[in-house]
């Protein structure tokens, strides 16, 4: 299944903020570290700049999902560096490599609910614990990067079919 590219995320290191929510730009380069001019707080402290998380992609449907059910989401408030359209959060999978605009990934791993996101006017303290449940197994998923490249936002995010 292919789709395209919504929103492009990214947030700036900014000392005593968290990474979220990332803001709308319209190109980017992305490279083996991640993307260009976003600052990954949890890759970077927890997981010691880990590859396999280079990336973090989430469908703009998950984010309709979310606001139907009464969450003020909108694209790049829950770290996503790529809002996509197009594809189902359950069609993304382990191990399945894409070509988006001049870049190829790999999704490596489902991201999990934080604290972090506590940040989020609406959610805070209060409804932290309520939103991270409401968000298991619709966070969005990790990816390293396996060509580096040019993404703009609009660009096609094509499958790459295995031959066997």
């Amino acid at each position: 299944m292919n789709g395209l590219i919504y929103q492009i995320n990214v947030k700036l290191e900014t000392p005593g903020e968290r990474g979220i929510p990332k803001n709308s730009i319209d190109v980017v380069k992305v490279k083996f570290s991640g993307v260009n001019g976003d600052y990954n707080r949890y890759r970077t402290e927890k997981k010691n700049g880990n590859l396999d998380k280079a990336v973090m992609f989430l469908s703009v449907e998950t984010l309709n999902d979310l606001r139907k059910e009464g969450w003020s989401v909108y694209p790049g408030y829950l770290g996503e560096n790529f809002t996509t359209v197009g594809i189902p959060y359950s069609s993304f999978k382990i191990g399945q490599r894409y070509d988006i605009g001049q870049a190829q990934i790999e999704i490596t791993e489902p991201c999990q609910p934080c604290n972090n996101l506590s940040v989020l006017s609406y959610v805070g303290e209060e409804k932290i614990k309520n939103f991270m449940r409401t968000l298991i197994g619709r966070r969005g998923w990790y990816a390293k990067v396996l060509v580096e490249g040019k993404v703009e936002k609009g660009d096609s995010i094509e499958k790459i079919l295995y031959r066997s």
